[in-house]
């Protein structure tokens, strides 16, 4: 079709049709932003949580641009004088437009739901589950949508999907057989997060790795802690669902230490035990509320060892206890005159008579 060999009828057919597509543009932005924010607003003024503002902002923008895209379809099919051949051309591409509309609506629409989601339901819960999980279901769900976009489109132009599909199919399985080892750290994570063994800031030590601290994170393949030194260990969480976990917080912060100290044999069993409890009462943190106890439970090599059990509010200061305790008993003990003795043996050598005889002659001629 030659644009210079329409007739007058046609030059208005075609003004007529521009003038459609430019009012849409000019006064559908205004008409949607109507009925968004005046008449829908104001039904869902009434509803407990801004989801729905949440919905109405995200598809204003392409419904404003879905208005504009069928006044152009409308215009442009009022020509009738236009060649069959821009029919099927224009058919495909008015197609395309409808989907690509549709796709970034569902798209946009996602993304703002869980970020609705991560913002306004996840803090107000009492686990942290779901604020580690949306990123994941996000980025999920962003893939999925993305996947069935591409197969609907290829689909209307005919494109055979059926080797995509396959192709996908034995792509994912290599993919994860070559990411065993992270896959395995990804459902190790999922486990540790509906089992909840720990959780963020709490005290934890791993017995089979001989580490301990305060975890920080706890991802989808990886969790990390820092231990007292301020360094982070970063543990795979295939390891970490492997191996013993005492978690030092759980069910609360109240600890209990215990220590053991030995008194000399003949000491006084009563005046020592009262000695060690009331030395360990006086010492700073120790919860008053909870018994002190100097269990008197072995009898040792050179000592009679008592076992020394208190409580503290918090498993951050086990180490000053320790120290505070030790010296606190070590002082109250030498000022009662308890002695604590240090390792020690008898040794007894029996000889006969003869032996003694040549023992005392080798001593004779040393002399």
């Amino acid at each position: 079709m030659n644009i210079f060999e329409l007739t007058t009828e046609q030059w208005i057919e075609l003004g007529t049709s521009l003038i459609i597509i430019l009012v849409t543009a000019v006064v559908g932005g205004w008409l949607i932003r109507f009925l968004l924010k005046r008449v829908l607003h104001r039904l869902f003024e009434r509803t407990r949580t801004n989801l729905d503002n949440v919905v109405l902002n995200t598809l204003q923008t392409p419904l404003y641009f879905l208005a504009i895209t069928i006044a152009t379809d409308l215009a442009i099919q009022r020509l009738d004088f236009l060649s069959q051949s821009w029919s099927g051309f224009l058919d495909n591409l008015f197609y395309v437009i409808y989907f690509l509309i549709g796709f970034i609506a569902l798209w946009r629409l996602t993304v703002a739901l869980f970020e609705w989601y991560g913002q306004e339901v996840a803090p107000s819960t009492e686990t942290e589950l779901d604020e580690q999980l949306i990123p994941f279901f996000s980025r999920v769900s962003l893939i999925v949508l993305g996947v069935i976009g591409l197969i609907i489109l290829l689909s209307h132009f005919r494109v055979d999907v059926s080797a995509l599909v396959t192709t996908l199919g034995v792509g994912s399985l290599a993919i994860a057989l070559a990411a065993q080892a992270a896959l395995s750290d990804t459902i190790s994570g999922f486990i540790i997060m509906i089992d909840r063994p720990f959780r963020i800031g709490d005290r934890i030590e791993l017995l089979d790795l001989d580490t301990w601290g305060d975890v920080v994170d706890i991802g989808l393949r990886s969790s990390r802690i820092r231990t007292r030194d301020n360094r982070m260990v970063i543990v795979p969480n295939s390891v970490i669902g492997k191996t013993l976990i005492v978690n030092h917080s759980y069910p609360d912060e109240m600890y209990r230490l215990e220590v053991n100290v030995g008194v000399a044999y003949g000491t006084d069993i009563h005046a020592a035990r009262q000695t060690i409890v009331g030395a360990v009462k006086k010492v700073e943190g120790v919860e008053a509320d909870y018994p002190v106890e100097a269990l008197f439970l072995e009898f040792g090599d050179s000592a009679l060892v008592f076992r020394v059990r208190w409580w503290l509010n918090s498993y951050v200061d086990t180490r000053r206890m320790f120290d505070k305790v030790n010296t606190a008993m070590y002082d109250a003990l030498g000022e009662a005159g308890i002695e604590i003795p240090f390792p020690q043996r008898d040794v007894n050598h029996k000889i006969d008579d003869d032996q003694a005889r040549q023992l005392a002659g080798v001593f004779n001629v040393r002399r």
